[in-house]
């Protein structure tokens, strides 16, 4: 057995969250048509009775409506939830104030006076310079209307500048949130995961499960299955289902050894990983509970390494 929880700065988290895009998304993810507020909160009652009450959530996401279920939903648990929303820096938005203004707009939509993590949802500058930004977040750590402090999408470079305006005022960098997966390896070769580690910095990955590729419901067998817009991604393509045939048939393999499905072991291989902290998406309980069977266990060193080797492949 592993310990569910990892020391993330001055917080302990899960050792997976759950994401929430899809949550109050229409555009994207069809919010509203084949599922709803009811099986959300139903995933979320899921997520968090199986140990997994880390939320993932930001102000774009459905237009804020991501935030503001998961604020209804806090109001029915007595079990302790913890909460990271994001910022996304629009450029409008030039000086401090603003995110002060974005800060209080989320915190009422999720009906909070804190959250455990604070995120910059884009490196993006414009008007406002990193370190604006960054003494605006270490401003409100302060405060005490945020925890921790993290970033997304940074590259190494960015993410060490982060972390050195962010050290001026003793205020560490918690995470920097970005896309990893058996499939999406690219913070490995780009400096991200070494710069990590470096500063001390948790990674969050999103799309652990790339986009469902990872669960083995896709199979170029099953190729008629893809619907939506995955039927114009190529890697949901006959051919290319079966370039990945033999990470699939060995997460297979490894569902049977371990009693746990192919999706679960995707997500703990990156648990495996070392302070990196998966947040796959839920639409209703059943996933959510899914995505919670990765938690408390752990692949043999040998079998993290077999499927490391297949993913480069």
């Amino acid at each position: 057995m592993q310990s569910n929880q990892l020391s993330v700065r001055n917080i302990q988290l899960p050792n997976l969250g759950i994401g929430t895009w899809a949550w109050g998304d229409s555009l994207f993810w069809g919010y509203g048509s084949n599922y709803g507020e009811t099986e959300v909160q139903a995933a979320f009652d899921a997520a968090v009775a199986a140990g997994a009450t880390f939320f993932d959530t930001a102000e774009v996401y459905g237009l804020g409506e991501s935030e503001k279920l998961i604020g209804k939903f806090l109001k029915q648990t007595s079990q302790p939830v913890q909460i990271a929303t994001k910022y996304f820096p629009l450029p409008w938005r030039f000086n401090r104030d603003a995110v002060a203004e974005a800060l209080t707009a989320s915190l009422d939509r999720l009906d909070v006076e804190q959250v455990a993590l604070y995120q910059v949802h884009m490196p993006f500058d414009f008007f406002m310079g990193q370190e604006t930004l960054m003494t605006a977040l270490a401003t409100e750590v302060k405060k005490g209307r945020i925890l921790t402090v993290g970033v997304s999408n940074y590259s190494a470079k960015q993410m060490q500048q982060a972390y050195d305006y962010l050290a001026t005022y003793d205020v560490p960098l918690a995470v920097n949130q970005v896309r990893y997966s058996l499939l999406t390896r690219t913070i490995e070769k780009n400096g991200i995961l070494d710069k990590a580690r470096e500063l001390g910095v948790t990674i969050l990955a999103y799309s652990p499960l790339d986009q469902g590729l990872l669960t083995g419901k896709y199979t170029p067998e099953k190729q008629e299955q893809v619907t939506g817009a995955r039927k114009i991604d190529p890697k949901f393509s006959a051919s290319g289902l079966k370039k990945i045939e033999p990470i699939l048939n060995q997460l297979t393999a490894l569902g049977e050894k371990y009693d746990k499905t192919p999706a679960q072991i995707a997500l703990n291989w990156l648990i495996a990983q070392g302070d990196v902290i998966p947040i796959p998406g839920a639409k209703n309980a059943k996933q959510a509970q899914e995505n919670a069977g990765a938690m408390g266990w752990l692949l043999s060193n040998e079998d993290v390494k077999q499927l490391s080797l297949l993913s480069c492949q």
